[in-house]
């Protein structure tokens, strides 16, 4: 009689309980992978001790991977996890919709460095830029450029608020076309085609969206310094000339030189510098 292989395979309680966690915890996917790959490749286990950890924790300590061995899949999984090693730099625009020199580097920097380095910044956006508030119940604010300035602004303030995280992409579009505020919509039925153009109509002619710009007006003001321009960027919060000429420079560069935590791999490239400008 031919004697079976001494492989043990996991108990359905043990495979459900794996199961539960891998849903909820996707990013650990590639480590079961790995852990049943290497069980999978030999025919004959030694017996180990039993581990008395969930999924979850198993890379928590070198302790616990030992146990369990996974400890070489964990040390994988951690070398390709460089980002989650230092917050993000945190990067805040203050701007304008029609502003020319707003609508270059939303579309020649910073959009693209967060395209490329969004695992390693976070961008917060801030339509208002050298607008005033005005004591008028039909004309609340009064722009640079004039009432179209003023409805772009109040239009990306609804975005942002409405669209979550398609928001920045919405914005991207806008400011990047011919006509931004012609763009609006499409952009909208573009990157969140669950949002009704006329939710955004509504925000912007009732209360929600002057609610929203007094908010920008408010944070716009208590800038420390004040703003005298815009683009106006500041990162993790401060302000500075040289990190602003930086970033109208290569913002690209200045998020890798930022980052406190180990450089992805794309921050390795050589910068490149545009011209810069202000309104």
């Amino acid at each position: 009689m031919r004697r079976r292989s001494s492989l043990s395979l996991p108990s359905v309680p043990q495979l459900a309980f794996t199961l539960i966690y891998i849903m909820e915890l996707p990013q650990l996917l590639p480590l079961v992978l790995l852990i049943f790959v290497d069980q999978s490749e030999s025919l004959n286990l030694r017996h180990k001790p039993a581990c008395r950890y969930p999924p979850s924790q198993w890379c928590h300590s070198l302790e616990i991977a030992v146990q369990c061995g996974v400890q070489r899949q964990c040390m994988e999984l951690n070398a390709s996890q460089f980002y989650t090693t230092a917050p993000p730099v945190s990067v805040t625009l203050y701007y304008k919709s029609l502003c020319p020199a707003c609508r270059v580097f939303i579309t020649q920097q910073l959009f693209p460095t967060w395209t490329m380095l969004q695992d390693i910044m976070t961008v917060s956006l801030v339509p208002y830029g050298n607008a005033q508030e005005v004591s008028s119940a039909n004309v609340p604010f009064r722009c640079q450029h004039g009432e179209p300035e003023c409805r772009g602004n109040m239009i990306e303030a609804c975005v942002l608020h409405l669209a979550g995280q398609s928001a920045f992409q919405i914005i991207y579009c806008m400011e990047s076309s011919a006509d931004v505020l012609n763009a609006s919509k499409p952009c909208l039925q573009l990157y969140a085609p669950s949002i009704s153009w006329k939710s955004v109509e509504t925000c912007v002619s009732g209360g929600l969206g002057r609610r929203l710009m007094h908010a920008n007006a408010a944070r716009t003001r208590g800038l420390t310094p004040a703003h005298t321009h815009v683009p106006w960027v500041t990162f993790d919060g401060e302000y500075t000339d040289e990190n602003e000429d930086l970033a109208m420079a290569s913002l690209f560069h200045l998020i890798c030189q930022l980052y406190k935590g180990v450089k992805p791999p794309s921050c390795t490239g050589t910068p490149v510098r545009l011209d810069r400008s202000v309104c």
